[in-house]
């Protein structure tokens, strides 16, 4: 049998079919790699959290608050298509109650249309300055037109005429064709004492089955608690950072 090596090229230079015709890792870009920061601001205990998570979240909400994070209802809203394929965006998160965590769009926008056709979702938010995430997925459902409209009363006027001309995620020819649709839209509704509700356009509520609190900690051994509904309760776990 010949000897592998004997054939004029030294073994080391025979090329891994499992990695194609780029054998050779991309190299590290260390202003990229080298991004990290260590988390010690606190820590997170099975016993240092309550037995309904929404009451948990609440309790960081409120702390987010405290602390002046900057738009502490930003959340990022995951969906994604009948076959699968995900998308993601940040959303205001606009209420939160027993029933799950709500808010509003356009119903013909890509998340509209994605969760209408797959009805499942996840959230994340992220408040830096307090080294804390949260996340959430669950069920989607729509809010109530009551409760659309209840929260549509309070957005200002321009937003308002904003859910009338915009039809979101839809293709644009030019931000000129956008700034004559508001035009004609306050001046169709210039009398108008109340600009109504669109019928394209509510809320979408999610209605966990599962909720984690994350708190950051040195040496990336964080500490995670998960919470997932058992029927009408919830069990509570430590996971693995």
């Amino acid at each position: 049998m010949s000897d592998p090596t004997a054939r004029g090229a030294d073994a080391s230079d025979a090329v891994d079919p499992t990695l194609g015709s780029h054998p050779q890792p991309a190299p590290v870009d260390p202003v990229i790699a080298d991004l990290r920061r260590s988390y010690a601001r606190a820590s997170l205990d099975e016993r240092d959290v309550v037995t309904d998570p929404i009451a948990q979240f609440r309790h960081w909400f409120q702390d987010a608050l405290d602390a002046q994070v900057l738009e502490p209802n930003a959340m990022t809203l995951a969906t994604a298509t009948a076959d699968g394929v995900p998308s993601a965006r940040v959303v205001l998160l606009k209420g939160v109650d027993a029933r799950g965590f709500a808010f509003y769009t356009d119903y013909r926008s890509r998340k509209g249309a994605e969760l209408e056709a797959n009805p499942r979702a996840a959230l994340v938010f992220w408040w830096a300055e307090l080294e804390r995430q949260v996340r959430v997925t669950g069920h989607v459902e729509r809010v109530s037109r009551d409760e659309s409209l209840a929260y549509y009363r309070t957005r200002p006027r321009g937003s308002q005429l904003g859910a009338w001309t915009s039809r979101q995620s839809s293709v644009l020819p030019d931000r000129a064709m956008l700034e004559r649709s508001i035009a004609e839209t306050t001046q169709r509704f210039a009398t108008a004492e109340e600009v109504p509700l669109p019928e394209h356009w509510g809320g979408f509520r999610i209605v966990p089955d599962a909720l984690e609190f994350w708190q950051g900690r040195e040496s990336r051994l964080h500490d995670r608690i998960a919470y997932r509904r058992d029927g009408d309760t919830w069990s509570i776990a430590r996971l693995s950072p």
